[in-house]
């Protein structure tokens, strides 16, 4: 079992992001978004990571949202939004992506992603569908959610 965990936001996570961002696609950069949050060591960030030894090879943003903006899910709740999930190229179909997915689900919370560079396989196979499009809503995006036991779509 792969293990997860919340990354502190310090140099040494900047140092691994700029790993990603060498073979990433922009749209999933979160060099930036660390940067604009860099607090020496603070716990309490929204990146998570999967290691391989002392690499960093899998890492998302999960950002809890609060219900009073929940568009997406029936009863209204808080919810979680899942960005950026990336795994290193010669990482990946290893199960590190699962790993990161599954650790979101065990909040037992809905979770609402958008996919990226032709993830859709992906996410389907861990069990996302897509919404019905709502174009003041999505504003062009094209959202893709998993509901736990108990909820649906609004």
């Amino acid at each position: 079992m792969l293990k997860v965990e919340r990354l502190l936001v310090n140099y040494k996570t900047l140092e691994e992001f700029k790993k990603f961002k060498e073979y990433g696609i922009q749209e999933l950069s979160m060099l930036e978004d660390l940067q604009s949050n860099i607090i020496e060591d603070d716990s309490n960030s929204p990146f998570y990571g999967v290691y391989f030894g002392d690499k960093l090879v899998a890492r998302m943003s999960l950002y809890q949202v609060d219900k009073k903006f929940d568009q997406y899910f029936q009863p209204q709740q808080d919810y979680l939004e899942l960005w950026k999930l990336e795994v290193l190229p010669n990482y990946q179909g290893k199960g590190y992506g699962r790993a990161l997915v599954e650790y979101a689900k065990s909040f037992q919370l809905p979770i609402k992603t958008n996919p990226r560079v032709k993830s859709s396989e992906f996410w389907s196979k861990m069990g996302f569908e897509p919404v019905k499009y709502d174009m003041d809503r999505d504003k062009g995006e094209n959202p893709l959610v998993w509901y736990p036991v108990g909820t649906t779509q609004q």
